[in-house]
């Protein structure tokens, strides 16, 4: 009740810009433009974990792109799915871009299918929502009508609880996620071979909770024909982590090539 209650009311009450404030506006031009996709680029959290994949962001995850995720997760702002499924979906294009140049030309109708990282369940209780399930078909929505064949498929489960990530470093959050998701049963069947799966969240510090994804999706392809791990995509990085803003690696650089 308490997700169709706020989306509704998010919907037909007066709001002010998420971002800056400004009056009567969900999302003002100025602060909409921020989650344009116009600062798209590959990220690598430093040091990164092993196992994760080539990622990009669509925005700097500071001001108005901080203030709209925030909201969306926490504050039940159901609309705001748009702008940052807009967003996300820059984001991927940009990560079928990385994958077309390592893994062989995109084909004309090849299914992509965008995996949201899934949140606990209690987190999905207390919120009343899945805020990357949420954003990732708005995505999805977006790439069908700009003629990409996208669908969302939603198969990672948590397996065992989870401690909250709040506070805890990169160690941490690698111990705290090793094991813990899972494709769900029968879920292999919803990642077909031939497939490029993009898996897809809100934001990413560490880059923990998207290596753990990856490994549980490779592990569902041991003995299924599973379609292959492209990359993966979010709406929003800490400046820091996109490879443009510092001097990187060689093996950086190739992982964004």
């Amino acid at each position: 009740m308490r997700g169709w209650w706020q989306e509704l009311a998010g919907l037909v009450l007066p709001v002010d810009c998420t971002g800056c404030g400004a009056a009567r506006v969900l999302l003002c031009a100025g602060c909409a433009q921020a989650l344009s996709g116009a600062a798209a680029g590959c990220v690598r959290p430093s040091p990164g974990p092993a196992g994760l994949p080539v990622v990009y962001a669509a925005a700097v995850y500071e001001g108005a792109v901080r203030e709209a995720v925030l909201a969306h997760k926490e504050r039940g702002a159901l609309p705001l799915a748009g702008p940052l499924g807009a967003a996300l979906a820059a984001a991927v294009v940009g990560c079928l871009g990385a994958g077309v140049r390592g893994g062989g030309a995109w084909a004309a109708g090849e299914e992509l299918v965008l995996v949201p990282v899934p949140s606990a369940r209690r987190q999905v209780r207390a919120r009343g929502h899945d805020p990357a399930r949420r954003i990732a078909l708005a995505a999805s929505a977006r790439l069908r009508r700009a003629g990409v064949p996208s669908r969302v498929a939603s198969v990672l489960r948590h397996v065992r609880p989870v401690s909250d990530q709040a506070g805890l470093g990169a160690r941490e959050r690698r111990e705290n996620l090793a094991g813990a998701l899972w494709v769900c049963r029968g879920g292999a069947v919803r990642l077909p071979a031939g497939a490029r799966i993009v898996l897809v969240d809100d934001v990413i510090t560490t880059g923990a909770t998207l290596a753990e994804a990856a490994r549980a999706v490779r592990a569902a392809s041991l003995g299924a024909a599973v379609g292959w791990v492209a990359g993966a995509a979010v709406v929003a990085a800490p400046p820091g982590s996109f490879v443009r803003n510092r001097s990187t690696t060689r093996t950086e650089q190739r992982s964004c090539e």
